[in-house]
C-alpha cells in the first residue's frame, strides 16, 4: 500500500497521532467501549486535566469520537480504524523489541510512527521496500524485522488514506 502523502506531509501527522493522551483515550475507549465525560479523568488517571482535554479536543477535531447519549465519548468507524492501526503498530513493535526489550504499549506506537515518518523509511515503504538499512544499522534487530514493518505501514497508509483530513489537521496544529 503507498500513500500519496510526501514525508513533509506523514511527519506532522504522526506527530499528532503520537500523543500519548490521544494513545491512550482512543485505545482505552476502544477496549473498554465508551466513557462517560465525568469519568475521564478517573478512566484516565495517569493524565493531567490538560492532557486529557487537549486529547479529547484533538479526538474531536480529527473525527475518532463522538458524543453518545448520557454525554459519554465513543469511538467513530475512523477513531476504531485507528485503534487497529495503534494494535498492529504496537503487535510489530513487541515482536520486534522496539525500540527496546521492555516497554508500554504507548511508548512502542510513538517511536515506531517516528520511524515510519522518517525520509528514508518513508521512501522505502512508499515504494514496496523494506528499509533493509535499518537493521544494518543496528536501528532494528533483524532484517525481518525491517521486512515486517511493512505491516504498520500499510495500516497508517490505508487509515490516511481514508482520512485525508487527519492531514490538515495535524499541519494545523504544528503551525499554530
Amino acid at each position: 500500500m503507498t500513500t500519496s502523502l510526501s514525508p513533509e506531509q506523514l511527519q506532522p501527522v504522526c506527530t499528532a497521532l503520537s500523543s500519548a493522551a490521544l494513545i491512550r483515550l482512543i485505545s482505552e475507549i476502544d477496549d473498554n467501549g465508551s466513557i462517560p465525560s465525568r469519568g475521564l479523568a478517573r478512566t484516565l488517571s495517569d493524565l493531567t486535566p490538560h492532557q486529557i482535554r487537549h486529547a479529547t479536543e484533538q479526538a474531536h477535531a480529527l473525527g475518532l469520537v463522538h458524543a453518545r447519549r448520557g454525554a459519554s465519548l465513543g469511538l467513530t468507524e475512523s477513531g476504531a480504524d485507528l485503534a487497529d492501526v495503534y494494535d498492529a503498530t504496537a503487535r510489530w513493535a513487541r515482536r520486534h523489541e522496539y525500540p527496546a526489550r521492555s516497554g508500554d504499549f504507548t511508548g512502542r506506537i510513538r517511536h515506531t510512527l517516528a520511524l515510519l515518518a522518517e525520509p528514508q523509511v518513508f521512501a522505502a515503504l512508499a515504494a514496496a521496500q523494506a528499509p533493509s538499512h535499518l537493521a544494518a544499522a543496528g536501528r532494528l534487530s533483524t532484517a525481518k524485522a525491517a521486512a515486517e514493518l511493512v505491516q504498520p505501514w500499510n495500516a497508517l497508509a490505508q487509515w490516511l488514506d481514508a482520512n485525508p483530513q487527519a492531514v490538515e489537521i495535524a499541519e494545523g496544529e504544528l503551525a499554530a
